[in-house]
């Protein structure tokens, strides 16, 4: 069968890997320059004017990602070189939050809150008991709950410090809109699948390297194609030849036995919508998927690179009190990870705010949060680039409706947005390709315009 995969993201890689390993003839389109979508290398410069390769926004896996995993040993990455591995840790600048010990689930968790510093006994004992019961109810609630909903018994602190940045670095959607279905999927994955299932993996290379320029090495190695810098136009029907892939260039007159839609939602609908020749059954069909992902929401990330010069963090990474001056939630060292010494990335997740105002109020989170607590002393720090993605993840709301991966005979769509027969997650790398497995999985030559 010959496939074509409409995007080089991480989705789209895992598509074109498992259609590739079924035997089938496999072109990747890509409309930008470089593979990975919307987690990718970026390049950037330092103060000093020497080049630093950055990413488009800092990401985090975690040890319960068993796709991503799989995936980046079978295209040769070394995950052990190239992920540091560290335990759950949500720990601020002064020393307080939580720190799961290298022990197996619970007893990881039961330790770890325990030993938590800064919060009262009474909060710990309302955590455990609010976990307790999350489980005996199988991690499952109703669709309209929202996470502040589920976590309405603990304490303010307990949601400021613990459960509000959780569920923003996971769904990236506030408390009050976040799904508690969703999130309690998140937690039993993490917190209960296994030793080191919670354990945080931070990249110790850029984010191309971490996976999808491995995986576009290796399906040239087994026969793939991918072009890059090609936007697909249009998709049209054919009786007997399938689906012909039009665009410009190498793409004018592909004909393809199957497609799968691995580009963004808002451009899989384009391309959805955008097709004639239907039959009656057809137009109602790709009008339905059409709405599904028109009804998506998205949220933003911005993610402001700091130098500060002779700066190195306890920890590799560290929470932050977010305030509404002080958005960012999350600081990392890149020089833990690889990085030239003194380069930070502060993250600001569910961003609604402008780039120069997030910069503005990020340098000054910078310098109240790394200023020498004896003396007051501040580090010289100087902008080095800010990623704002405005459309980084969808909204992650309670009851979403989320688009099949089934489209039309033929065509299937997979993504970290898409509904499939696999664990719902929110917009996660691990969602992505477990989608992008699937869809491959499932994929069939479109017979219905023979």
């Amino acid at each position: 069968m010959k496939v074509a995969v409409i995007g080089a993201g991480w989705a789209g890689m895992a598509a074109a890997i498992a259609h590739a390993q079924a035997g089938r003839r496999v072109t990747v389109f890509e409309a930008a320059r470089r593979v990975g979508g919307r987690a990718r290398a970026v390049p950037g410069a330092l103060p000093d004017g020497s080049a630093v390769t950055l990413d488009n926004g800092q990401h985090i896996l975690i040890g319960a990602y068993r796709e991503s995993l799989r995936l980046m040993r079978l295209v040769g990455v070394d995950t052990d070189a190239a992920l540091l591995r560290l335990p759950l840790t949500l720990l601020f600048a002064d020393g307080q939050g939580l720190q799961l010990p290298d022990l197996p689930p619970p007893l990881d968790a039961l330790l770890g809150i325990a030993r938590a510093k800064g919060w009262h006994w009474r909060d710990k004992l309302a955590l455990l008991r609010t976990a307790a019961l999350w489980r005996l109810r199988g991690f499952r609630c109703a669709p309209p709950v929202s996470v502040a909903q589920l976590c309405a018994r603990l304490s303010p602190r307990l949601m400021a410090e613990f459960m509000a940045p959780l569920c923003v670095s996971a769904l990236n959607t506030p408390v009050h809109a976040a799904s508690g279905q969703v999130f309690l999927r998140v937690l039993q994955d993490s917190l209960f699948s296994g030793r080191g299932g919670s354990n945080l993996l931070l990249p110790r290379t850029d984010l191309g390297a971490l996976f999808p320029q491995a995986a576009a090495h290796w399906l040239r190695r087994h026969g793939g194609q991918i072009i890059t810098g090609q936007r697909v136009c249009g998709l049209l029907p054919s009786a007997g030849a399938g689906w012909q892939v039009s665009g410009g260039g190498a793409v004018a007159s592909e004909w393809f036995e199957h497609v799968t839609l691995a580009c963004p939602p808002w451009e899989a609908r384009r391309l959805v919508a955008g097709i004639a020749r239907l039959d009656a059954a057809g137009q109602r069909a790709a009008r339905c998927w059409s709405a599904a992902a028109d009804g998506l929401r998205f949220a933003a990330i911005a993610t402001v690179y700091v130098h500060a010069a002779g700066v190195r963090l306890p920890q590799p990474m560290l929470a932050l009190r977010s305030t509404a001056e002080q958005p960012a939630q999350f600081v990392f060292d890149r020089g833990w990870l690889g990085g030239p010494p003194g380069l930070l990335a502060f993250v600001v997740s569910a961003s609604d705010g402008e780039r120069a105002a997030i910069e503005r109020q990020v340098l000054q989170q910078a310098r109240s949060t790394l200023a020498h607590r004896e003396s007051g002393a501040q580090p010289p720090l100087r902008l080095v680039q800010t990623v704002l993605e405005k459309r980084a993840t969808f909204a992650c709301t309670p009851g979403l409706q989320r688009p099949g991966m089934q489209v039309l005979p033929g065509l299937s769509a997979c993504g970290d947005y898409v509904q499939g027969p696999y664990p719902v997650y929110p917009a996660t790398l691990e969602g992505a390709v477990l989608s992008g497995s699937a869809a491959a999985a499932q994929a069939r030559p479109s017979t219905a315009w023979r």
